[in-house]
């Protein structure tokens, strides 16, 4: 079954008579097309693809499930999509409220024929449960992180600068052949490996001190996410000890994970170790994020995910410690949740390096 059929299998389960498919990621799941323009209508038993001219031939030739039309000044997205509501006697229109802008929003309210209601669930059930043919660009997309990351360990060398080893990680992985970074990396050294989210500077890497490098890439339309840390030239016991820590609280996330328990329940299970070590105050974030067509996407195993996760869900798993004014740890893999367990979609070691 493809995508547009799982939809539309949704759709007659649902209290709606089509959905209307506008974000661009939402676009290219329903499709396999990728463009910056376009609109996907799904009713019960049919799917549209609406572009303009610059799209259009691309589209006829890329688009699956759907029939291809073009949009001008004379037929615009409105009056095709009034064209179908209209013959199939719709009432109820489905829309990504999560995504529409307020102004696209009064838009479709005050010129389709048939009034909107919430339907985001629908796109966001069906993407969080990646088929096997999802799991294995998952699987490339991490194995050329992987790549990058194996050859920069090559190069990075005390007084280089943060921002030097990022730009050398976004060179290898185009060089590899990715399409894109999944975000810009995150990279810094010393005291700011204490910031989760920091940006790369003109910091100068020293000897003695950690270096974080959280990374990317988009290949055939899937991410990939990987966190290492690193030392630079010589560890101190602290560093070691927080380090172990943060690799064992990992694990343990790792061996609670799988289809069918919570977010929350994964993320205790990490989150009790390091509050057992006495580090609790310093791991603020969750243990993981879904993973797929974008960075962040459902499900989420924090202390708020709350509802059970679903067999072939992808997550990372990411717990961190973070000293301020000292040093910070963050190891991160991809996990794939099974019935019994997970399988890791990463095969980089985890052992702390010094360089």
């Amino acid at each position: 079954m493809n995508n547009i059929e799982k939809v539309k299998e949704s759709i007659r389960m649902k209290n709606i008579d089509a959905l209307l498919v506008t974000g661009a990621i939402n676009r290219r799941y329903v499709t396999g097309f990728s463009s910056s323009a376009g609109i996907v209508l799904i009713t019960k038993e049919d799917a549209f693809f609406y572009t303009d001219s610059r799209y259009i031939e691309a589209a006829e030739q890329a688009v699956q499930g759907a029939k291809v039309y073009m949009v001008d000044s004379k037929a615009t997205y409105v009056d095709k999509i009034n064209n179908v509501l209209t013959s199939i006697g719709a009432k109820k229109l489905g829309v990504e409220e999560e995504i529409l802008s307020h102004a696209e929003y009064m838009k479709y309210k005050n010129k389709l024929s048939a009034s909107l209601k919430p339907a985001q669930n629908i796109l966001t059930a069906l993407r969080t449960v990646k088929d096997e043919e999802e799991i294995k660009l998952l699987y490339l997309a991490q194995s050329l992180a992987e790549k990058a990351y194996d050859r920069v360990l090559q190069i990075i060398k005390p007084g280089m600068t943060e921002k030097e080893v990022a730009a050398e990680l976004v060179y290898q992985i185009l060089l590899l052949g990715a399409d894109n970074v999944s975000f810009d990396p995150i990279v810094v050294s010393g005291a700011k490996t204490s910031m989760p989210h920091g940006v790369p500077g003109d910091d100068i890497i020293k000897k003695g001190s950690f270096l974080t490098m959280d990374f990317g890439c988009i290949l055939n339309g899937y991410c990939s996410d990987m966190t290492r840390t690193v030392a630079i030239g010589k560890v101190t016991e602290e560093m070691k000890k927080v380090y172990q820590i943060v690799l064992q609280a990992q694990l343990r996330g790792i061996k609670a994970a799988k289809a069918g328990v919570t977010g929350a329940y994964v993320d205790a299970a990490a989150r009790d170790l390091i509050a057992q070590e006495g580090y609790g105050e310093y791991f603020g974030h969750g243990f993981g994020h879904g993973l797929g067509m974008e960075v962040h996407e459902s499900p989420t195993a924090s202390p708020s995910g709350k509802t059970k996760m679903p067999e072939n869900a992808v997550i990372s798993a990411e717990p961190g410690i973070y000293l301020p004014g000292k040093f910070g740890v963050r190891i991160e893999d991809v996990i794939v949740l099974r019935k019994g367990g997970c399988d890791n979609l990463m095969s980089a070691p985890k052992e702390l390096v010094v360089i």
